[in-house]
């Protein structure tokens, strides 16, 4: 496995004890739809949580959320509509980024709750 495969894979394991920690349960991770995928599904209380998590080694090149982009979105949209309907789920819905980066020997993780907005 490439390098930064592996770093995204950390990075996701980072983020889903994160979201645990936090009180939230973790539904599903990788879910996948035609050609989206959903890195993290969680919910707490009534807000299912969508979660895209982005891991950088550094921020030489900007910051992790800077790499989401308006296509990645609209997959995101598609997928969790798909995903809410497929589990006939009432729930309020939420676009979140877990920026994740590495500082030194550590990495640094924020939580970017309604990163984005689908309306």
């Amino acid at each position: 496995m490439a390098a930064h495969n592996e770093l995204g894979k950390f990075g996701e394991e980072m983020a889903v004890a994160f979201l645990q920690k936090d009180g939230y349960e973790i539904l599903n991770t990788n879910w996948t739809f035609q050609k989206a995928e959903i890195d993290i599904i969680a919910k707490k209380e009534n807000t299912l949580a969508i979660v895209e998590v982005k891991t950088r080694s550094s921020i030489e090149f900007g910051l992790p959320q800077d790499f989401v982009k308006p296509k990645k979105i609209q997959l995101l949209v598609k997928a969790v509509d798909a995903y809410v309907v497929e589990k006939d789920m009432d729930v309020d819905v939420r676009f979140d980024i877990i920026a994740i980066h590495k500082e030194g020997k550590s990495f640094v993780i924020e939580h970017l709750i309604d990163a984005f907005y689908h309306f």
